[in-house]
């Protein structure tokens, strides 16, 4: 048939048929189609695909379904045919599960269209199909169907012309990156110290011997692994019994953990190697139990650590939790995000932030670098100043109290400490009392929920004068590194000290 046929003016039977007399030049499909689970370590059978009319493929630990029936026979056994070659390509199961599934987008003259173009019209018949604004996965498909045609050598394809449509069909202009480049996957100061409390306040109720259930555990070790370590839903989904290690000399009530994740979403020929992370002291005991409640139950070194049954379920607990501690759901990837430029602000360099991530290829995190306030930027952040991190919710506490009720407290309600080298006294009271309270005095009050500060706004200007000389003392010593407890934890402090003086301040207007 012609390139210059009107695609549009055949009719039904005109089109099939065309397909059809392209379809029978290909080779007839095996009666076992066989790929591999990498979630499940099994190899998976698809029994006799060219008679099916459904393909049920089992991605990340769950099920996606390939439905043939909609489309005829011809055109049913021409993406049948995709979807094997696409996994002769070494293709991971889902990329070529999501090229089959973008078929859709397409109408059936689009793609007879672009079958009949040959080498000498593709070119302006992929302008017309960009012209269309179609999602991005539609063009994956697209390409992967002529990367068929050229290894069948069918249309006027051949293998020689690989290389010629990844230079003259281009992509759709699209940025993978937006949201990083405009900060909105960020999350805020506040957000993260939320989050920090969180795992600190769980962490402890176990160190107390506080009965934390099988879900409520399992949700913080898989929250602690996205915010820390930056680990996508499927890393940590596939994370495995043989995975953990747990150490203590039994001088220590805090074990150390050692967690081994997997490289994943890697280019194909990249060496895949492990990703060994370890805890943090003060949230080890979260894995420490989990581990030690899992073997007990004797689980077996293959066994799924936090006990999910695929990467959407990683997904949809990290995003529930989240919006229980937040009020607005931040997502795995936006963790994510989060950690990697937090690791890029304290100055790690590219092949730093790829070890991190577990990028093969340290390009690709550059985005990271662009996006990424200067050192004077670094240092306005630590101390509150800078007007992107500016404070835009309450931080909690429980209530504002005068000086006198403050010293109508008991003395151990009565909050003083010395941060830093800075004493700092009267500032409020805490409804628990200090000896109860098992974090740092003075940095650790503001923003805690059980903290009462003084109605007194120059006393905690005072303090955040103090504190924010202790940041500029880090970053002139050379330790000014944004991902140590110390640092964070005064910016935590900074943040919650700049909370009360704007409700302090906001109620004086």
């Amino acid at each position: 048939m012609p390139a210059h046929v009107d695609v549009n003016r055949w009719t039904a039977s005109e089109a099939q048929a065309w397909l059809d007399q392209i379809v029978r030049q290909l080779p007839a499909l095996p009666s076992l189609l066989r790929y591999y689970d990498d979630f499940d370590d099994a190899t998976r059978v698809i029994h006799e695909p060219a008679s099916a009319s459904v393909f049920a493929v089992h991605i990340n630990g769950g099920t996606q379904y390939l439905d043939f029936s909609s489309y005829d026979s011809g055109y049913a056994t021409l993406l049948k045919h995709l979807f094997l070659y696409l996994l002769g390509e070494n293709l991971h199961v889902s990329t070529a599960t999501g090229y089959l599934q973008a078929a859709k987008h397409f109408s059936y003259a689009e793609v007879i269209a672009l079958l009949m173009a040959g080498p000498e019209n593709c070119v302006a018949s992929w302008a017309a199909l960009r012209a269309l604004g179609k999602r991005a996965d539609a063009y994956g498909f697209a390409k992967a169907l002529l990367r068929l045609l050229c290894h069948y050598r069918l249309c006027g394809w051949s293998p020689q012309y690989r290389e010629f449509l990844g230079v003259a069909l281009p992509w759709p202009a699209r940025d993978k990156y937006a949201g990083v480049r405009t900060g909105d996957v960020f999350l805020s100061i506040e957000e993260e110290a939320a989050i920090v409390h969180y795992l600190d306040d769980t962490a402890q109720g176990a160190r107390d011997g506080a009965c934390l259930d099988e879900v409520t555990l399992c949700d913080a070790v898989m929250l602690l692994c996205a915010y820390q370590f930056g680990m996508r839903p499927i890393q940590i989904a596939l994370l495995t019994m043989r995975d953990v290690r747990v150490w203590s000399d039994g001088t220590d009530e805090r074990p150390a953990v050692h967690l081994t994740f997997r490289m994943v979403k890697q280019r194909r020929g990249a060496t895949i190697k492990p990703l060994p992370r370890r805890v943090k002291r003060e949230w080890a005991v979260l894995p420490g139990q989990l581990e030690q409640r899992q073997r007990a139950r004797g689980h077996a070194g293959g066994d799924r650590f936090c006990s999910v049954a695929s990467a959407a379920e990683v997904s949809v607990r990290i995003a529930a939790l989240t919006e229980r501690l937040l009020g607005v759901r931040v997502t795995a990837t936006d963790l994510r995000h989060t950690a990697a430029q937090r690791l890029v602000d304290a100055g790690a360099n590219q092949e730093e932030l790829a070890a991190f991530l577990g990028h093969a290829d340290v390009t690709t995190g550059l985005v990271y670098f662009d996006s990424s306030p200067n050192q004077a930027e670094r240092v306005n952040r630590a101390m509150g100043l800078s007007p992107i991190y500016q404070q835009v919710a309450r931080i909690a506490h429980a209530r504002f109290i005068s000086a006198e009720e403050l010293g109508s407290l008991k003395g151990e309600q009565q909050i003083a400490g010395v941060p830093h080298g800075i004493p700092i006294a009267g500032i409020g009271g805490c409804t628990s009392g200090q000896p109860a309270c098992p974090f740092n005095p003075v940095t650790s009050c503001y923003g805690c929920h059980r903290f009462m500060p003084v109605r007194d706004i120059a006393l905690h200007r005072e303090v955040l004068a103090g504190l924010r000389s202790v940041v500029r003392f880090f970053h002139d010593a050379s330790r000014d590194d944004a991902a140590s407890p110390a640092h964070l934890q005064l910016q935590r402090a900074i943040a919650g000290v700049q909370a009360v003086l704007d409700e302090l301040e906001g109620e004086a207007k």
